[in-house]
């Protein structure tokens, strides 16, 4: 039986590029010179280091568009809390979210059975696989999934035929 799974991940080798960019980047701007600001990455988040607000503000902005120059959306990034550290340097964490969320996983699931469209949807941990007969069907899902769902970016994989 055909099937695919609707999964939330980002592609983390473009993350990880955008990350080294933006570092690169903010090492030779001439606003960022004898300051301390940098992006670091530990597996499932981003560490932003700044002097001040306003350059927290201008990492940010410098590794927002370095991740969509690489066609990495920017709603996989859910901003967490600022820290203080020594003086008056600045800290900020940003979670790169994997997976879909039970509340999503819940509405994409609905939505698919409201369509009538014969298919079966079923969540499994952090994926959603699909089922149908027909490979038509499977296709019409997935493009009411690309136009109805815009709370978080959609992939599909393991496309089974």
């Amino acid at each position: 039986m055909p099937s695919f799974d609707v999964v939330c991940e980002p592609d983390m080798v473009e993350v990880k590029n955008a990350l080294e960019q933006a570092n690169k980047e903010i090492s030779t701007r001439f606003d960022f010179k004898g300051s301390d600001s940098r992006v670091e990455h530990k597996e499932a988040e981003i560490t932003l280091f700044a002097d001040d607000e306003f350059k927290l503000g201008q990492v940010r902005d410098v590794l927002l568009g370095k991740l969509a120059k690489r066609q990495v959306d920017v709603r996989f990034l859910k901003d967490a809390k600022k820290e203080k550290i020594s003086g008056d340097k600045i800290k900020q964490l940003i979670e790169i979210q994997k997976g879909i969320q039970g509340d999503l996983a819940k509405k994409v699931v609905r939505m698919i059975k409201d369509s009538k469209i014969k298919v079966q949807a079923s969540i499994q941990g952090d994926a959603i696989r699909v089922t149908g007969a027909k490979r038509d069907d499977l296709q019409a899902v997935m493009a009411l999934l690309r136009k109805d769902v815009t709370e978080a970016p959609l992939s599909f994989n393991n496309f089974r035929d």
